[in-house]
């Protein structure tokens, strides 16, 4: 964990109010000189509603990220920004440019740069939602097929349950020769931590939306954080870096 006053670089993160993990992950693995700085909003679960009647509330929390100086400001929950496709993350994303002017950033648009860096054109979808239905729909949209689609339907909530060696155990057991790897969608989940462990037994790339996020925004500000040191547990994606 970086050392508070360290930091060369700052992301901001908007999440769900309801998220448990995301804050202590993105702490844990981030490179050093990367400060990490977060917001909560009701943008997720049974506080999900139209894009139209967030967009205050998003707004706002985008504005207090803002006060900290960050360099990238990310709205990051992966359902809701996959909602309503490229066009749907396009409006989120001008939400937070027009109430900072900063470089902003949605998980949705991360995801899909992790895939297709990493050359995953046909995936399993993993997820612990009820359905998985807007994350197909926008991968799908954006030359991303799902050859498997596993949502756990599990409670808002209750996502933190599925332990990583319970999501490495599903990624063994859904994969075949039909994919090019897998995708683990949400960001309130152990899932980070299955990552390494997925890619050995699979032999074959895996993306988590935090991995994906942090990825993104450390390849972005990769120049301020210079030297990078390894982080071998995030898998491919973080090595490509090096």
């Amino acid at each position: 964990m970086n050392a508070i006053g360290d930091a060369r670089a700052r992301v901001g993160l908007i999440i769900p109010s309801s998220n448990t993990f995301s804050e202590p992950q993105f702490n844990r693995f981030a490179p050093a000189g990367l400060g990490i700085h977060v917001t909560r909003a009701r943008i997720a679960g049974s506080w999900k509603r139209p894009l139209p009647e967030m967009a205050g509330e998003i707004a706002i929390s985008a504005k207090l990220l803002a006060d900290c100086g960050p360099n990238i400001v990310v709205f990051h929950c992966t359902e809701t920004s996959m909602t309503q496709g490229p066009s749907g993350e396009r409006k989120i994303l001008d939400i937070l440019q027009d109430a900072t002017g900063l470089r902003a950033l949605a998980t949705s648009r991360l995801v899909l740069e992790a895939l297709r860096d990493l050359g995953m054109k046909k995936i399993v979808l993993l997820s612990p939602y009820r359905s998985n239905t807007n994350v197909i729909d926008y991968l799908n949209e954006s030359g991303i097929g799902v050859e498997r689609d596993v949502a756990l339907g599990l409670e808002p909530g209750h996502f933190g349950r599925i332990s990583a060696q319970q999501w490495t155990e599903l990624a063994a057991k859904h994969d075949g020769p039909d994919v090019d790897g897998v995708f683990l969608s949400c960001t309130d989940t152990t899932q980070m931590e299955a990552i390494a462990d997925i890619e050995r037994i699979l032999e074959k790339p895996a993306v988590s939306s935090n991995q994906a996020v942090l990825w993104g925004c450390v390849r972005r500000l990769q120049e301020a954080l210079s030297p990078l040191a390894p982080i071998p547990r995030l898998g491919r994606l973080m090595q490509q870096l090096n």
